[in-house]
């Protein structure tokens, strides 16, 4: 049974209208189920070529669920909304104001009708697990985090619920530099605990590449697939890895591909 399958899939926008707009086009692709072994899927190309629309119809969130035209299929059937097992992760920090972290984190569970010891207890598990101290943490509320915090926060309410696939679109977007590697060396021991299929957009190369298992790589918009490339799996920090020549050959391979795109989009 295929994990996520893609046939021919376009999704316009206000289609019959004179503001219709098409952002991808004949996007096509499969990810197999593979039980006890997660798959990463780094997703490149030029700003409004369609990444995050992607993202939106595995998760069978509207305005961009359904595709207008083609086939969208999850765990070998049709998507018709969002389901537990699909979690996503945003760029924009996306904790409840009005709750602690240990509510935070607990929220999945809290809808999902578990008990609330049951469910805190689990929740101060995840939060360990994210790298955030129970004792010093679980009663803070967002307001008094930095932001890598409150995004270890959102990955904690996302993966506690277990998906088997996880969406995250651009979430250490906003980090600087040093928390950026941290959150990828964490994200790739998450990853590998779950054995979940991550796929994750950004417009940062390096990290698609030390992430991903394959990196797809899109065109300018209506976005389509222009490349799938196999790359080497995270087997080292990402401090490490980042500085190999191997690594930075085929990082800059990538880079003037998506150089070339970006030109194109400039020059239209």
């Amino acid at each position: 049974m295929n994990l996520v399958h893609f046939a021919n899939v376009s999704k316009t926008f206000n289609a019959g209208s004179d503001r219709a707009h098409t952002v991808i086009k004949d996007v096509s692709f499969t990810v197999e189920n593979k039980p006890g072994h997660g798959e990463f899927i780094g997703i490149l190309g030029p700003s409004g070529c369609g990444k995050s629309t992607v993202l939106r119809l595995i998760a069978g969130l509207r305005p961009h669920h359904p595709a207008t035209t083609g086939v969208v299929e999850v765990l070998g059937g049709p998507v018709k909304g969002p389901g537990s097992e699909r979690g996503m992760v945003f760029q924009d920090y996306t904790s409840f104001d009005n709750r602690t972290v240990l509510e935070n984190v607990a929220f999945g569970l809290e809808c999902a009708g578990v008990a609330q010891k049951e469910r805190e207890d689990r929740a101060r598990v995840w939060i360990e697990k994210v790298g955030l101290s129970v004792r010093r943490d679980s009663d803070k509320f967002p307001h008094q985090l930095s932001g890598g915090m409150r995004q270890r926060v959102a990955i904690a309410r996302t993966l506690i619920l277990h998906p088997k696939i996880i969406l995250m679109d651009e979430p250490f977007g906003a980090l600087d530099p040093a928390t950026r590697l941290n959150m990828q060396d964490l994200l790739v021991s998450l990853w590998r605990e779950l054995e979940a299929t991550v796929f994750f957009v950004t417009h940062d190369v390096d990290e698609a590449v030390y992430l991903g298992d394959r990196v797809y790589v899109f065109s300018p918009a209506p976005g389509t697939i222009l490349h799938q490339l196999d790359v080497p799996p995270p087997d080292r920090p990402a401090r490490e890895m980042q500085r190999e020549p191997e690594f930075m050959a085929i990082s800059r391979d990538i880079s003037n591909i998506i150089e070339k795109l970006e030109t194109k989009v400039f020059d239209s």
